[in-house]
């Protein structure tokens, strides 16, 4: 069961996808009506449990927002199409359990399921409104105007009303996803519902993980109706599009270690960063490579730089390397008997500065996996991305925020518009494995398979952020390169290591307190949490877990 589970998280469908595969079920000879009974039960079991006053977790931030009375006035809004079906046996189920049920259906023309729901409503004496004015005031509503595959912006009556809706601040409970929503690109169509909460049904829409739907999803929660996997894997080929579940993210970790090991069997990792004017960018970097468990860490600096990095990274081999004048890296001067090949991963870029050049030209040459960030980026756009990396063989990452993207990729489409398809076609055109940053970080390799970071905060949005991502994710590359594991799923793991770490100190500390030395501080911590709860959610191998609280007593930390 929990197989399933993990393999259902991680599945993102398209508008198409998703009615091909719903296509496949009705052939095989389920009832479209079957279907709505079962998914719409299903919500209004949990819309109940997150009125109920002794509900836990995220209902909390419903049932905030609700009288504490034992009789709910609920107000459902009625589509056309199946979601205005789904959302009528809602009210149907809510009204029988002894909520207030009052319908807002501004259609007169309903699809012929949807219709029958409609007069059985009406036949229960549930009141029905075709004005929103008329609609009564009610504790919280339910949206189901639209589900996927809405394609044009919404106007005049249904506009109207959804920006009377979002206006009364009501909570709003979403079906499959907000009205308005392109089910693809999260792009709103005109208007559309500002919700509290978000059930998506069957699979997770790929619209709800795109930055520019975040507004409008609220928290979002998968409702599974047991789709089956043959039909699932049946329609999504390859390229794929996955989100990153903790699961998968703590399975790709290097652990546990061999009991018999050294430090250069657990990754040698050479970090190119800082300079006279950002040797911040430099520590940052290192404080997120140390927290990676990186066997070996090596750090070229200018050589002004060098008691600060000492001073801060005991543990790491500090190489100080000629300054040019402005306070760069002018050459880097490896240890006797070392090259770039020494290495098993390069991270270059947070701190360097354009004066670098020469210094990413010469990595760029190297056989060495490269992460590539900040001024690794800029100076990289000055020389032909996509040509320039193309003759690379070994593995190269980027890991640029959208202006970064913009510079290194013009001509590939809008990512304002687009993440997924963005990224994707520029990791196929570069021949790299590209993160692209943002709320809902996106990641692609050159086969254009993509992975979307489904959780992230406002708190990481701060200098120095990515910095910290450059480093550890330099020091799980290292240390994936001898474990066989691949790179765009090291990248992942990153991702989401990283956002979980904001994530908890953002609990902790708020938001604004979250700087990016703090966000260091909060990398390992997240693997005690997730260690514990993976035991309880029976995520992860009793040896995993155990090895990871062994750390944590070692560190004196628990």
């Amino acid at each position: 069961m929990h197989d399933r589970q993990e393999q259902i998280s991680q599945v993102v469908v398209t508008s198409a996808q998703m009615r091909e595969i719903e296509g496949r079920i009705f052939a095989a000879g389920m009832p479209v009506a079957a279907l709505m009974e079962k998914v719409a039960i299903a919500i209004s079991r949990r819309v109940q449990e997150l009125g109920s006053h002794g509900s836990r977790g995220v209902g909390e931030m419903i049932r905030e927002q609700l009288p504490l009375r034992p009789r709910l006035c609920v107000g459902i809004l009625v589509g056309p199409g199946h979601n205005g079906g789904d959302a009528l046996v809602v009210a149907r189920e809510l009204h029988f359990r002894g909520y207030e049920v009052w319908i807002y259906s501004p259609l007169s023309k309903l699809k012929e399921l949807t219709q029958q729901h409609f007069l059985y409503a009406q036949s229960l004496g549930i009141p029905c409104y075709q004005e929103i004015e008329q609609l009564p005031n009610c504790d919280f509503l339910i949206d189901g105007l639209f589900g996927f595959g809405l394609e044009r912006a919404l106007t005049d009556l249904i506009a109207s009303a959804i920006n009377q809706i979002n206006e009364w601040k009501k909570p709003i409970i979403s079906i499959d996803l907000p009205s308005g929503l392109h089910t693809d690109t999260g792009e709103v169509l005109g208007t559309a519902i500002r919700a509290t909460y978000t059930f998506c049904l069957g699979l997770w829409k790929l619209g709800l993980l795109q930055d520019q739907a975040l507004e409008y999803v609220g928290k979002a929660e998968l409702i599974d109706f047991d789709i089956p996997l043959a039909d699932i894997q049946a329609v999504l080929g390859s390229p794929s599009v996955k989100r990153i579940t903790p699961k998968s993210a703590l399975s790709t970790l290097p652990l546990p270690r061999p009991t018999v090991t050294h430090k250069y069997k657990e990754g040698h990792l050479l970090l190119i960063c800082g300079s006279r004017r950002y040797a911040g960018g430099a520590i940052l970097t290192g404080l997120g490579a140390r927290a990676s468990g990186v066997g070996m860490l090596s750090i070229a600096v200018p050589e002004s730089l060098k008691p600060q990095m000492s001073a801060q990274l005991p543990e790491a081999l500090i190489i100080g390397c000629p300054e040019t004048p402005s306070g760069a890296i002018a050459q880097l001067e490896l240890p006797e008997k070392t090259d770039l090949s020494s290495f098993n991963a390069i991270a270059c870029g947070p701190g360097l500065t354009k004066d670098a050049h020469p210094i990413l030209q010469q990595v760029l040459d190297s056989t060495s996996p490269l992460v590539l960030d900040a001024d690794g980026l800029n100076i990289l756009a000055q020389m032909s991305t996509i040509t320039t990396l193309q003759k690379r063989q070994a593995a190269t990452v980027l890991t640029p925020h959208a202006g970064e993207f913009q510079r290194l990729f013009p001509d590939v489409p809008d990512a304002k518009k687009d993440r997924v398809v963005a990224v994707r076609e520029a990791a196929v055109q570069s021949g790299t494995v590209v993160l692209l940053k943002g709320a809902r970080t996106a990641i692609a390799n050159p086969q254009g398979e993509v992975w979307i970071n489904p959780e992230s905060t406002p708190a990481l949005a701060r200098g120095g952020s990515g910095d910290v991502l450059t480093g550890l994710l330099g020091g799980l590359l290292a240390q994936a390169n001898s474990k066989h594991i691949t790179v765009e799923e090291i990248v992942a793991t990153a991702a989401w290591w990283h956002a979980q770490a904001g994530i908890l100190a953002a609990q902790e500390r708020t938001e604004l307190g979250v700087d990016a030395y703090t966000l260091t501080q909060y990398l390992i911590q997240v693997l005690l949490k997730w260690s514990i709860r993976s035991e309880n959610d029976e995520m992860m191998t009793g040896a995993r877990s155990t090895y990871i609280k062994q750390i944590f007593k070692i560190a004196d930390i628990i």
